[in-house]
């Protein structure tokens, strides 16, 4: 075994002595230095060698700041041209809303809080307008502003009045019933989603008519649907549709009479006389105690476009501490992914996780 390896060096020292000390080897090395010491001397070496150096510098830094972009958002926000853009901020609750790439902006966001009377519910919603701004614009003037009225009867829930649940049903249907008679007098055939919750100091109610949608972070960071979308596939929304006489269609995504992607929503007046449309709420109760949750996301579709619930909930977990609570950054992340629709995005921040209410 030693021998063989003896051998073996044996041979090679005299492959490369035989190679390397040959007299064209050693001109050849003697000239390749030459040239070397000769052009990396020069003043003219020397500024490409710099320059190829600050490039790959400027490089590197442009990788960082791309880098650090992806983490607030995905793209440099001073650079782009979002049209419209709508922000809000408060103790606990902020909102960032942009047109994007849509030739209109038709999403509309509300936040009303009682800072008197701590014990009436806040009050957020959230409302994407399809077909025109005037039905999402009816909804953000009006829902709110009846729910507001019916605080009154909030004393009236522990004498066996009327819940939340019952309030909020009420008046999404008298809503739909006004803003029928409204547009269709001028044949306006707009519609709007409508996502609206109800935070009291124990409980969360939260009503939603279309695709808008609502997830809550529980105190083990876990994503909780508050809401479920109203799609035209659903088999529940698919049989309903059939029995009223319609039908859906598929025209990149699936649509009731192959015009509207949702299978709820309101206004849409001329759907709504054909009764395949309708502007019933899924409403939700939700125990604070037993949840302790972080903070909740109330967003128009363009954001789950994008984003899962569970994706969104980390997302905005890790950005908590930023001036949006992480509103801002996510809304330009899902830009950043492609989204070709209006995107808004609402965080609120429960008690214990930032300031009081």
């Amino acid at each position: 075994m030693i021998e063989d390896t003896m051998t073996l060096l044996s041979l090679l020292g005299r492959i490369m002595r035989y190679f390397l000390l040959r007299p064209e080897t050693l001109f050849l090395l003697c000239i390749s230095l030459a040239l070397w010491s000769y052009f990396f001397h020069t003043d003219e070496v020397k500024t490409i060698v710099k320059s190829s150096r600050d490039a790959v510098k400027m490089v590197k830094g442009k990788v960082a700041e791309m880098m650090q972009n992806e983490r607030f958002g995905g793209l440099d926000v001073l650079d782009q041209d979002f049209s419209k853009t709508w922000e809000f901020k408060s103790n606990n609750v902020a909102v960032y809303s942009i047109q994007g790439r849509r030739d209109h902006m038709e999403d509309r966001f509300e936040v009303l809080m009682d800072i008197v009377n701590k014990s009436h519910p806040s009050i957020f919603g959230v409302f994407d307008g399809h077909g025109g701004e005037a039905a999402a614009d009816f909804a953000k003037a009006h829902l709110p502003e009846a729910l507001q009225k019916d605080k009154e009867k909030d004393e009236k829930k522990e004498r066996g009045g009327l819940s939340y649940p019952s309030i909020l049903e009420q008046q999404i249907l008298a809503l739909d019933r006004e803003m029928l008679e409204k547009l269709s007098a001028t044949y306006n055939e707009a519609g709007t989603t409508c996502l609206v919750a109800l935070l009291s100091d124990k409980e969360l109610t939260v009503a939603n008519v279309g695709d808008s949608r609502g997830v809550l972070c529980d105190k083990n960071g876990n994503a909780i649907p508050l809401s479920h979308d109203h799609k035209p596939y659903q088999l529940k929304e698919r049989k309903r549709i059939k029995k009223a006489g319609g039908f859906i269609s598929f025209n990149g995504s699936w649509r009731v009479q192959g015009i509207l992607a949702m299978s709820r929503s309101l206004g849409d007046y001329p759907l709504k006389n054909l009764n395949v449309v309708i502007p019933d709420p899924d409403i939700l109760s939700f125990d604070l105690d037993k949840l302790q949750p972080e903070f909740m996301i109330l967003a128009s579709d363009g954001l789950w476009d994008t984003f899962s619930n569970e994706e969104a909930v980390r997302f905005i977990r890790e950005r908590l501490d930023e001036p949006h609570f992480g509103a801002k950054s996510i809304v330009l992340q899902s830009f950043y992914r492609g989204c070709p629709d209006n995107i808004t995005v609402m965080v609120v921040k429960f008690k214990g996780k930032a300031s009081e209410q």
